[in-house]
């Protein structure tokens, strides 16, 4: 049964690109590993751009449904989504139990925006994005209060951020 890593964290704080890095250190270990990555799950199950709580949970399960019909098929799954819901992520921590493993990617604002790959916080400074999740959404991003990884990208690089989730979640090169 598949370890599932949840990576959760603001727009450009590195969910995605940390997911990349850590599934290629794996497939170097042999390990079986499926990436999901938010952007793309709504894309390719058509979900539409609108971000309202309703949305948000729809698409958080839709991904845990998911991943509960692959989970047998890998070794580690790889979920990188915003999902600033606790419920949803409390739904996976329940569902998935001792093989669930949530990596909060922390960022401060003034760096995402200086990062803004998607030029993201630039429309939403401009009023051309209103809902942009923990920056000018009435949606908050909701920190888990149950046990969880942590990694400050704003502090970390992206080699120690890896390194402190692979301690974290392999047990002697073990899955």
């Amino acid at each position: 049964m598949a370890k599932i890593l949840w990576f959760t964290g603001l727009s450009g704080a590195g969910k995605s690109t940390l997911a990349k890095i850590l599934k290629n250190r794996l497939l170097r270990l042999k390990f079986k590993v499926k990436i999901i990555d938010g952007d793309n799950f709504r894309k390719k199950n058509k979900n539409n751009n609108i971000f309202s709580k309703i949305n948000i949970i729809k698409n958080n399960l839709s991904i845990i449904n998911h991943v509960k019909k692959i989970r047998k098929k890998y070794d580690f799954i790889l979920v990188s989504v915003i999902s600033p819901l606790l419920k949803t992520r409390n739904i996976a921590r329940i569902e998935f139990g001792k093989n669930y493993f949530e990596i909060y990617v922390k960022c401060k604002i003034k760096t995402l925006e200086k990062r803004d790959t998607k030029k993201l916080y630039a429309k939403a400074k401009k009023n051309i994005i209103k809902n942009l999740i923990g920056y000018n959404s009435y949606i908050k991003y909701e920190i888990s209060k149950y046990k969880k990884i942590t990694v400050n990208t704003d502090k970390i690089s992206k080699i120690k951020s890896i390194e402190k989730i692979m301690k974290r979640t392999l047990k002697n090169g073990e899955n």
